[in-house]
């Protein structure tokens, strides 16, 4: 138990950073896609 609650904070936490740097993300995503695309 003491390891999903240690795990339910840390993803808590990360999503807080993801909200900042989401965009970057998708943006990385997406160019990914493009080069499989082609």
């Amino acid at each position: 138990m003491k390891g999903v609650i240690f795990l339910g904070s840390v993803i808590k936490k990360r999503r807080k950073k993801m909200r900042k740097h989401k965009h970057r993300k998708l943006l990385a995503r997406t160019r990914h896609q493009r080069r499989k695309g082609k």
